[in-house]
């Protein structure tokens, strides 16, 4: 009896190393193994997905072999390595082995949109409905809809996001999307307020989004902001209009077509600033750190008047005579390339975007008996 005892020992040792040995060549086999890929292709891991589902369903694509070695493999040896939702790069030649230690490092491909200061809200809504890897859930919504579900009920979404290029990975939501760029602006919009001049006339850190946002379409030469956010405070301090063109085009909406007249000027919408005091009673549009920068921190002069050089810039005055020359030699001999607004920057984009419109070109102010515009005014239709 202990003979037979100690054969079918010795046997069944004999059959447990065979199979470990047997296990192990499989499970490095599964693990050596090429994925079936003639060219980069994208692996998509959704949300919840369980690294034993993807074997399967990799293997009923015909991406690899031996799903069962693979499911073994990683329950002995990887159990407590989490599998990131997005998208994985799997090349031609790429092993089993290498795509699970891009799984370990959660090295998921990322993609970006850009947010373009001076966009208004609508054109963010329209960016993220274009994007193919963003996952859409707002279409159809209105913005206050929108803000609802960003948790900010109540909240007007102009100017409330951070115009910056953000990367992300296939599934994030726009919500979430949102949610990311409107931390951003508190975030840059608080440390700015804490920085502030000590007699910038806000009475909240609102007002100067306000400001910057008029500043931010205004000018895009950044030596610029600053003087036109003095010219706008000065004016503020002592009681005349602000009279800007952008407030007025934010105004009419989507009846802007590229030209306003002196109607337009005279229709008392709310964000008109010819025919209202003070600043209009929202942003009109995203805001860069500079320009809430310059906001907070206007250039002390004495000038109260601009108009473009059409280059871009602007040249600035602190009287009304010298505004009316101004206006003279810039708007009404204007260049074959006048711009109201710099070039556009050639540098490509990460991803495709909407381009920003530029400011209109806006024609001569006839001398006027009036304080004129800060800026230049639109020319009679």
């Amino acid at each position: 009896m202990r003979r037979k005892f100690l054969v079918l020992l010795e046997t069944g040792l004999i059959l447990a190393g065979l199979l470990l040995g047997y296990s192990a060549w499989k499970v490095n086999s599964a693990l050596e193994q090429p994925l079936h890929v003639s060219q980069e292709q994208l692996l998509d891991v959704p949300t919840g997905t369980t690294p034993n589902r993807m074997f399967y369903r990799m293997q009923n694509d015909g991406v690899l072999d031996d799903a069962f070695w693979l499911r073994l493999y990683w329950r002995f040896n990887m159990a407590g390595v989490p599998l990131h939702t997005g998208e994985y790069r799997m090349t031609p030649g790429m092993t089993v082995r290498e795509l699970f230690e891009v799984w370990r490092r959660g090295e998921v491909v990322q993609y970006t949109l850009t947010l373009v200061e001076g966009w208004n809200f609508r054109q963010v809504r329209a960016a993220l409905a274009k994007h193919e890897k963003i996952k859409k859930t707002i279409d159809g919504l209105s913005d206050a809809e929108v803000m609802d579900k960003l948790g900010h009920p109540g909240v007007f979404p102009e100017g409330r996001f951070f115009p910056d290029t953000y990367r992300f990975v296939r599934g994030m939501s726009d919500v979430e999307f949102l949610q990311q760029a409107y931390a951003r602006l508190e975030e840059v919009l608080a440390k700015e307020w804490a920085e502030r001049s000590s007699d910038v006339p806000y009475r909240d850190p609102y007002q100067a989004l306000i400001m910057a946002s008029l500043v931010e379409k205004e000018t895009g030469v950044p030596q610029e902001r600053g003087q036109i956010a003095g010219v706008f405070v000065r004016r503020m301090r002592i009681g005349m209009l602000l009279q800007t063109d952008p407030t007025v085009i934010y105004g009419m909406g989507e009846r802007y077509n590229g030209k306003i007249t002196r109607a337009d000027l005279r229709e008392p919408t709310p964000y008109n600033t010819y025919t209202n005091a003070g600043l209009p009673p929202t942003p009109i549009a995203m805001v860069g750190r500079e320009a809430i920068h310059a906001a907070l921190n206007p250039t002390p002069g004495s000038s109260l008047y601009f108009v473009a050089r059409g280059d871009g810039s602007h040249v600035f005055s602190d009287d009304l005579d010298a505004h009316n020359s101004a206006v003279r030699e810039y708007q009404i001999k204007r260049r074959a390339d006048y711009r109201s607004s710099p070039a556009p920057v050639t540098e490509p984009e990460p991803e495709a975007q909407p381009q920003t419109p530029q400011s209109p070109d806006v024609g001569p102010e006839p001398v006027p008996e009036q304080p004129a515009p800060a800026s230049e005014a639109a020319s009679p239709q």
